[in-house]
């Protein structure tokens, strides 16, 4: 069936369609986003094989550029970027690869007591890092603190007062060059990896690191034999490959959306609990703990740590109502195990709606205790998890057994919003030995400062508490590309549409496309089925769901391709109207914000932001949800009416500086310097309140708009107010008649008289 075909139809002669690469065309082949224009030299230097067979291959005789490996071909010269460029590849090149894959699957079979590794080079680590845009940096590390602190209790009180008076200087961040991760091959030559776990990512198809991955992965797993070459000797603190931290580090990623951070934390995690499964005990509570802000994030997590630990014992699952973390002592009430706390799920609107009716029935199910989880790796919104921590005493229980952190879209679970939930988590997690990993597109200086006074603060007063405490790990930070912008292998495009009827019309254009793209590489490609529709409100949502609800024409499949997804939908609704999007049945989705971090879309072809998002970082997210993985063709289309110009310029900068990222000049980008230079800038306060309550104007209730020529004037919707008027007029005068009707008085009136007429009543459209 020809989507766009259905789509198109108009009274006007079939136009032949121009090829356009789309997202949900196949899977790539290279899913990095940078590194790929680089030197002919420095790929070979990059690329050359840094394992090599005893008595088989010499340092003298590195392979030929031919034979290289598609997985290791970062740079796109090779078969890698015949197939991103849609080139046919070979029978030779097929047979090479198909050589390179048995080699690998004889590596996870027969052990790699047989493989070198290669030296660590620091010039050609920083010539890939700098290529693929990776900042690897010590935010704090506390080893020489500690070491300088005891060498100053021994200086005299003449030599501190001199100190004193000299002019303190900032110190730089010191960076670090790890030895990057040329394919997830390595995992298990260089870092020991489980064989299971090896086997288990070759399954799911991950050869070609992304970014994110070629820089976390050697900062987050031990390196193979280091502990042993290390034993007895001093650790130098002035080493740029990082691996004098042997993954114990506290790690800060800021990468684009769609680049595998999931893969990048749950691989470390999963390994090192394999490392101690022997003494991994159930009953003593979950090892890990995963915290995301959308219950839809926190289920693709689970599913992505199911297949990676698959056919081992290490379990995850996902935080539901009546579940219980910790044991109750049984000097603790049995209600204590099956009630809840009072706390409402509308300070968490966005991560955990599940209806009332299902807790009940769970409430019955266990009348006597809860279920006790016994998984490995619990994945949580911060609200489900601190729910089962809490005691009637409104005390919070510790998770002693807990020795990874991570918080996924960490700018989120910090903010004001999730913030109190997510520090009282953090600070339950009381094993002195914990790591924590904080994962984001966006992150803003002040997540930074409040990360580092958390550590410090739980450092304190574990400190108090404990005596022999551990070495205390560093805190570094990796950026991928640059911080807080969009990815820069999608089309944006920035539409002035006046007003809501505006808006409206130009998302009909854009499901009924009455002409295709012209054959010019330079003009705008065309929004192409599947994609996400955002809106500011639930209450918006729901009335554009019902607007469009039979816009798509019965012969491609009417209502049933499109559907809306919100909180105020029921667990089982979400979940079913996921599954159906997934799997190609719902076309256009309406939904909120509910949507916009951390879900993997990788065929969706296009985003349209209906109402303009509340920040920068909010478009970043809602525009990452297409182009996943390094794909390319995604659209994402922007709407803006006369309400939103003066904050369209924080929206139009992210899009200026992701077109300079790809390469786009000035002159030929979707927003102009002239565009730039019209636009006012925001104040710090009008971000702040956008950022809170969006565009006021289209907020329900406001008390905006409510003059005679005004009233309306943001409703989605295209029936005139005299035709609103009357439908009102007619749902209130049946409501005054069954009113009449129930209290036994006779119905001899008018209805449509009590009703007011006027037409200044307070209808909100479908809302």
């Amino acid at each position: 069936m020809n989507v766009f075909k259905l789509l198109s139809r108009s009274s006007n002669a079939a136009q032949s369609s121009p090829a356009q690469k789309l997202p949900s065309s196949g899977a790539v082949a290279n899913p990095q986003l940078f590194g790929h224009d680089e030197p002919s030299q420095l790929a070979q230097s990059a690329n050359k094989s840094r394992k090599r067979k005893r008595g088989l291959i010499t340092a003298e005789s590195p392979p030929s550029p031919a034979a290289l490996p598609a997985d290791l071909d970062f740079f796109g010269g090779g078969a890698a970027g015949a197939e991103v460029n849609g080139d046919a590849i070979s029978k030779k090149e097929k047979k090479r690869q198909r050589k390179e894959d048995l080699k690998e699957k004889d590596t996870l079979e027969n052990g790699t007591e047989d493989i070198e590794e290669e030296p660590y080079h620091v010039d050609e680590c920083k010539q890939i890092l700098r290529s693929h845009k990776l900042k690897v940096a010590v935010l704090e590390d506390f080893a020489p603190q500690a070491e300088e602190s005891r060498k100053e209790k021994k200086k005299s009180k003449k030599r501190k007062k001199e100190k004193e008076q000299k002019p303190q200087k900032k110190d730089a961040k010191r960076q670090l060059y790890p030895q990057p991760l040329t394919s997830f091959a390595q995992l298990r030559t260089r870092y020991g990896i489980s064989r299971r776990l090896a086997e288990n990512i070759m399954e799911q198809g991950y050869k070609l690191p992304t970014e994110v991955q070629l820089g976390a992965l050697p900062l987050l797993l031990p390196r193979k034999g280091y502990n042993e070459e290390q034993n007895g000797s001093t650790v130098d603190t002035e080493s740029t490959s990082g691996a004098e931290y042997a993954g114990d580090i506290d790690l800060l990623t800021v990468a684009p959306t769609g680049s595998g951070k999931t893969i990048a934390f749950l691989i470390p995690i999963i390994n090192a609990l394999l490392i101690q499964s022997k003494s991994l005990d159930a009953e003593a509570g979950p090892r890990a703990v995963v915290l995301a802000p959308t219950r839809e994030l926190a289920s693709q997590i689970v599913n992505e740590a199911r297949k990676l630990a698959k056919g081992t014992a290490i379990k995850a699952t996902l935080m539901r109502k009546g579940m219980e973390v910790v044991e109750r002592t049984e000097t603790e009430p049995i209600e204590d195990k099956v009630d809840l706390p009072e706390a409402s799920d509308d300070d968490e609107d966005a991560s955990d709606s599940d209806d009332e009716g299902k807790a009940t029935q769970q409430k019955k199910r266990t009348p006597g205790r809860a279920e006790l989880v016994k998984a490995a790796i619990l994945v949580a919104t911060p609200l489900a998890l601190l729910n089962s921590l809490k005691r009637r005493d409104n005390t919070i229980a510790n998770l002693p057994s807990v020795s990874h952190l991570v918080l996924d879209e960490a700018d989120v679970l910090l903010d004001p919003l999730f913030r109190e939930q997510t520090l009282a988590v953090w600070n339950a997690c009381s094993n002195p030995k914990l790591r924590a990993g904080l994962w984001s597109a966006t992150m803003g200086s002040n997540i930074e400062s409040l990360t580092l006074s958390t550590l410090n603060t739980r450092w304190e007063a574990l400190s108090e508490s404990i005596s022999d405490m551990p070495a205390r790990p560093p805190l570094i930070r990796l950026v991928v590309g640059l911080k807080d912008s969009a990815i820069p292998n999608i089309s944006h495009q920035l539409t002035y549409a006046a007003t809501e009827q505006g808006k409206l019309l130009g998302l009909r254009q854009l499901l009924h496309p009455t002409s295709v793209s012209s054959s010019d590489p330079k003009a705008q490609p065309t929004l192409r089925p599947p994609f996400l529709v955002f809106t500011q409100t639930i209450p918006r949502a729901i009335a554009l769901h019902s607007e469009l609800l039979y816009d798509i024409p019965p012969e491609a499949g009417g209502s049933s391709r499109i559907a809306v997804l919100h909180a105020d939908l029921s667990s089982s609704a979400r979940d079913s109207i996921m599954t159906r999007f997934r799997r190609g049945e719902v076309w256009v989705l309406i939904t909120t914000d509910l949507l916009a971090r951390g879900v993997d879309f990788r065929g969706l072809n296009g985003v349209v932001n209906y109402d303009v998002p509340n920040s920068a970082a909010a478009y970043v997210h809602r525009v990452g949800r297409t182009g996943r993985a390094g794909r390319e063709g995604g659209v994402a289309v922007t709407f803006y009416t006369q309400d939103d110009i003066p904050y369209v310029k924080l929206i139009a900068n992210v899009i200026r500086a992701s077109e300079k990222l790809r390469g786009v000049k000035a002159d030929e980008g979707s927003v102009k310097q002239w565009l730039l230079d019209a636009l006012p800038t925001p104040s710090k306060r009008d971000r702040q309140q956008l950022k809170k309550r969006g565009v006021e104007a289209r907020r329900s209730g406001s008390g905006k708009g409510d003059g005679a020529g005004e009233k309306g004037r943001n409703r989605i919707s295209t029936k005139s107010g005299y035709v609103r008027k009357m439908e009102h007029n007619r749902r209130g005068a049946k409501a005054g008649s069954k009113r009449r009707a129930e209290m036994g008085v006779d119905d001899g009136g008018d209805d449509a008289d009590e009703v007011d007429g006027s037409g200044g009543s307070d209808f909100e459209g479908f809302e």
